[in-house]
């Protein structure tokens, strides 16, 4: 189903007792107070007690701001601290809970850079969120998929936004008390760890599986899991110790899997499979067609014929449900899942989120390089791309892609990609194409795994042309994987503008027009039409871009799965360059249409006069190791 933003149910947050769903709940007021927090009014009701003293701060402008205004559960009240940079807010949830998300709601007197930080003894803190370019608003900073169990979570300052203190109206903390370990019956799942092959993005992650909370009516719209939109799809719990299972229980919302597999593992690699719908109930499920606003979920609730054991249990998708889309057409989404329970004995609290891979130790040194001075295109270095062949039409561009000295050569020591017109003279792929221009890459000859990856670049100027430098993830053409899951890295786009690129990355939850991205202009009068060096460093905890040495886009992984989707430059990317014309892209600036989408007769005239060319000296990758 489309994704949803989840519900908040409380404006205030921190306890002392377990949770079984929804946030924790923090009182500021000077006595005991007893707050009830309904998740789901048929599903989970819980009270929880605030601590007075559980508020502090490291000051405030006056006593009409205190901290506690942040966490009183009324917007209009807010605290404002004094105005230092290093000024910070703590709250204290009473006992260690594992926290999901943390919502900051600013008032204009914003942080530009802060640190959201959890500690189990209050003194020893871990960073979990970083911003380092706040635009205030509202903030969530989801932890998945990090390890964050803490009894105190605080925001401490870096720099102000403006010549005030930090100003909140609410600071809210949303998570629960994992389960115990336990001899008696119990839901194992509830606040452990869920993992998914494939996510949404960061509001439809698999850690909302296991937070407790699912609408009685199995359609409204509450915290949980769901996948893109692929069959092959899993989510799975790690109770933390080898348990008995008896049970599990599923919630789906409308996005229901129709045929799926439960299976259990000891070790998260080898699956037993302990349980599938029978024919009959798979056939009913598949013939449930309805449109998205009819269509509700499904409560399955499983007794194994006999108990199994295993540390991890999960959900293996074998096929989605179908939705009329209008009818009688009908489309599939992803598997969408409010609660997985798993019911038995064993467990473990102790169970957690692995450790994030750290950056690289060493120097960098080079592993691939080009500067194309042989008499031809190093083949052993370089694949050409076809349009028919390698790969389809895309993007609504205009270009065939061929292989031909007449768009791919080498010449003066440079790589040169060249545009061509000749009205229908192409077919390929099934087409019939009036431009041809090349595409190159390193795909099946170098694909790789974290590096600085540079190269300098003269590029054509106008409308329409767009000339790339780009890595693309080499699982790309698995189908069970495809775009954007396999994540794609633009170092450098060009649609025709001389004062200005793009760079940006695209995966799941930030792809195409909501990609992660940032503009840069040349400084002091540059265009893209003379040398520049184009460049990112792609490390396991961020990427850097840079523009002749000069940064111009920092993504680190703990802000993009914090706040956007999952982090899917943890395997194999290749190296593409290309020259494009028109197009979605550049449509999107120049508003052109006719003759072409994106490309208009003036820019035909220069491609048929031979003026249309990308020009490369030279491709560096570099690696630690």
């Amino acid at each position: 189903m489309p994704s949803r933003t989840p519900h908040i149910l409380l404006t205030a947050l921190a306890t002392t007792a377990a949770l079984t769903a929804g946030p924790a709940f923090a009182a500021p007021a000077p006595q005991r107070l007893a707050a009830a927090a309904a998740w789901d009014t048929d599903r989970a009701a819980s009270a929880y007690t605030a601590n007075p003293a559980g508020v502090t701060a490291s000051g405030s402008e006056n006593a009409g701001v205190a901290p506690g205004a942040a966490f009183d559960g009324d917007g209009a009240t807010r605290w404002s601290s004094d105005f230092a940079d290093d000024a910070w807010i703590r709250v204290d949830l009473g006992s260690a809970l594992r926290i999901d998300r943390v919502v900051l709601d600013w008032e204009a007197a914003y942080g530009k850079r802060y640190v959201l930080e959890a500690s189990r003894n209050g003194t020893d803190w871990m960073p979990f969120f970083t911003e380092t370019a706040g635009t205030g608003g509202s903030v969530t900073a989801h932890t998945y998929p990090q390890e964050v169990t803490a009894r105190y979570v605080r925001m401490r300052g870096v720099e102000r936004a403006t010549a005030w203190g930090y100003s909140l109206y609410s600071f809210k903390v949303y998570g629960g008390e994992p389960a115990p370990a336990s001899t008696t019956r119990t839901n194992l799942a509830l606040h452990y760890p869920a993992h998914a092959n494939f996510y949404q993005h960061a509001g439809n992650s698999p850690a909302f599986v296991t937070d407790g909370g699912w609408p009685a009516d199995l359609k409204a719209d509450r915290t949980r899991w769901s996948s893109d939109w692929n069959a092959d799809r899993w989510v799975s719990v790690d109770l933390g110790a080898r348990s008995t299972i008896d049970t599990v229980d599923l919630y789906w919302e409308a996005a229901y899997a129709v045929d799926y597999e439960l299976q259990v593992s000891d070790d998260n690699r080898a699956w037993r499979t302990v349980y599938r719908p029978s024919a009959t109930e798979v056939a009913a499920r598949r013939a449930n067609v309805k449109s998205p606003g009819e269509a509700v979920g499904l409560h399955d609730s499983i007794r194994l014929p006999q108990p199994v054991t295993g540390r991890y249990v999960r959900m293996l998708g074998k096929e989605r449900r179908s939705f009329h889309n209008p009818a009688p057409a009908t489309a599939q989404f992803g598997y969408s899942l409010y609660e997985f329970q798993v019911w038995g004995t064993g467990g473990s609290a102790a169970a957690a989120y692995p450790a994030l891979p750290a950056d690289q130790p060493g120097t960098y040194r080079t592993t691939f390089f080009d500067d194309f001075t042989t008499a031809s295109l190093d083949r052993a270095k370089w694949r050409v791309v076809r349009t028919g062949t390698e790969m389809g039409s895309v993007n609504g561009e205009a270009q065939a892609y061929v292989d031909s000295p007449d768009t791919i050569r080498q010449e003066n020591g440079n790589l040169v990609l060249e545009a061509r017109h000749c009205k229908g003279c192409t077919q390929a792929g099934g087409g019939t194409y009036d431009f041809t221009s090349g595409r190159i890459d390193t795909n099946t000859k170098f694909d790789f795994t974290y590096g600085r990856v540079s190269a300098r670049m003269k590029l054509p100027v106008g409308d329409g042309f767009w000339p790339a430098f780009w890595l693309l993830g080499s699982n790309v053409d698995d189908p069970s994987v495809s775009w954007p899951a396999s994540g794609e890295t633009d170092i450098m786009e060009n649609v025709g503008y001389g004062d200005w690129t793009s760079t940006a990355l695209h995966g799941p939850g930030y792809s195409a027009d909501g990609n992660i991205g940032a503009r840069q202009t040349y400084p002091n009068g540059g265009r893209a039409d003379q040398w520049h060096t184009y460049a990112v460093e792609w490390t396991p905890t961020g990427m850097r871009f840079s523009v002749d040495d000069r940064l111009v886009q920092e993504t680190t992984r703990n802000k993009l799965e914090s706040t956007r989707g999952q982090w899917v430059f943890d395997h194999h990317q290749y190296v593409i360059l290309n020259l494009a014309l028109g197009g979605a892209y550049p449509a999107g600036w120049n508003k052109v249409t006719t003759p072409y989408w994106g490309l208009p007769q003036s820019s035909v005239d220069r491609i048929a006069a031979g003026e249309v060319r990308a020009e490369v000296d030279w491709v560096r990758v570099e690696q630690k190791g």
